[in-house]
C-alpha cells in the first residue's frame, strides 16, 4: 500500500554522512522524497512509497550509521502526493 511520512531525527546526526546513509537506504527500498538538515540540528526526512519500505527505512534511521547518536525519531503520517520522482539530499 502506498504511504507517505515525515520523520524528524534528533541526536548527533549532522556532519557524519547521515543524509547519505538515509539516501542509500531509501534508494535501495525504492522510496522517493528527500532528506535535509534543519537549523535546529535535527534531520528531516519526507518519504513516499510502499508502507513496508517506509517502516524498514524508519528502522534503519532509528539505528543510524556508526557515528550517529539517535535520541529520538518522530514519525508523522502524511497525505500521499506522488510529486517526488526520486529521493534527494537537499542542502540548506
Amino acid at each position: 500500500m502506498k504511504k507517505a511520512a515525515k520523520l524528524i531525527v534528533k541526536g548527533t546526526v549532522q556532519g557524519i554522512f547521515f543524509r547519505q546513509f538515509v539516501k542509500g537506504h531509501a534508494d535501495d527500498l525504492k522510496l522517493r522524497g528527500f532528506v535535509r538538515n534543519l537549523s535546529s540540528g535535527d534531520v528531516e526526512i519526507v518519504v513516499e512509497g510502499e508502507s513496508d519500505a517506509i517502516g524498514r527505512l524508519a528502522g534503519f534511521v532509528r539505528k543510524g550509521p556508526e557515528h550517529a547518536q539517535i535520541r529520538g525519531v518522530q514519525v508523522e503520517e502524511r497525505k500521499w502526493s506522488g510529486d517526488f520522482k526520486e529521493f534527494k539530499i537537499l542542502r540548506f
